[in-house]
């Protein structure tokens, strides 16, 4: 089976994955960066050591399921966060450097992409959409919340921001908060559960959303006060989702506006939690827009989307 391989060094995750080019996955291996017990993240270096050390064990873990001798006909890797002239992380050296490395010793094409880039094309290949040629897609992240206007080119995907946050992202709320609250790093998947104890009487916190332009900073501020005074945590939890649910709700009613479109991809790990999936599609469905969100595993950080691009080089 002719094979094509993606690789992601992101902040958090270190992801491989093998795509036959008829675009059924056949391995799909990725593991989290460790935390400190308390943590909030991560310097740089300490990713770059924990990917460079990761990415060969992971590498042969996919060219295992695989089955016999790789044969590549195409490797991608994400080598920066966005599509921008100004954007740079260290971490994404390490995953683009194996990738180039690879694809030298098979004599095939590298493909480069963006980490937000790969976050699309996963999602759009595990939802099954959208087919328009326009679309919006809304990415929050750990590092990223934004909505950009998507157009397809022959040479990939023309990304356009529109708007987003202007201080910390959804996945750095949604942390810090876990963090204060004594979850572990990251906090997503436990916050959703405690959560689910305190949505009968969420907490109540501001929504700082104008335009295409929201806030974070003020909603944590706000949370870390009411933990401070002794607020249940289950409902701060559910405090939090609600505020995050009902910000990227504004966000996107703002970028319909601007923009016309009809269809919103939503990618990012943010976008794994049911309940700010359930409350955005119950105001956007009925609004009469076309909504696609990837099973929640290709949500989060992965290395699929590199393999979509290299597939359709």
């Amino acid at each position: 089976m002719k094979l094509v391989l993606g690789i992601d060094t992101s902040c958090y995750t270190t992801s491989v994955a093998l795509m036959g080019e008829d675009g059924c996955l056949v391995a799909d291996e990725r593991r989290l960066l460790s935390v400190r017990a308390g943590g909030r993240g991560l310097a740089q270096s300490e990713m770059v050591y924990q990917h460079t050390r990761r990415l060969p064990e992971l590498f042969a873990a996919a060219a295992a399921k695989a089955g016999g001798p790789l044969k590549l006909t195409a490797v991608a890797a994400s080598t920066l966060p966005r599509s921008l002239p100004e954007s740079y992380m260290p971490a994404f050296l390490v995953g683009a450097g194996y990738a180039r490395v690879v694809a030298a010793a098979q004599a095939v094409p590298f493909i480069s992409l963006s980490h937000q880039e790969g976050h699309i094309l996963a999602g759009a290949w595990s939802a099954g959409g959208p087919s328009e040629e326009r679309y919006l897609a809304v990415h929050a992240s750990g590092g990223t919340t934004e909505i950009v206007l998507v157009v397809r080119e022959a040479a990939g995907l023309k990304v356009e921001a529109l708007g987003g946050t202007c201080d910390i992202a959804a996945g750095q709320l949604i942390d810090r908060v876990g963090v204060a609250l004594g979850l572990p790093f990251p906090a997503g998947p436990r916050l959703e559960e405690l959560a689910l104890e305190g949505q009968a009487a969420p907490a109540s916190l501001p929504v700082a959303a104008r335009g295409l332009r929201l806030s974070f900073a003020g909603p944590e501020t706000h949370a870390q006060r009411l933990l401070a005074r002794g607020e249940a945590p289950a409902a701060v939890a559910a405090g939090i989702q609600a505020c995050v649910a009902e910000s990227l709700l504004g966000l996107c009613r703002a970028a319909v506006d601007a923009t016309g479109a009809g269809a919103v991809l939503f990618v990012g790990g943010v976008l794994a939690n049911a309940f700010i999936r359930g409350r955005i599609t119950t105001v956007l469905g009925a609004a009469g827009l076309s909504l696609y969100f990837p099973e929640p595993r290709y949500s989060g950080d992965n290395a699929v989307g590199a393999a979509c691009r290299a597939r359709f080089r």
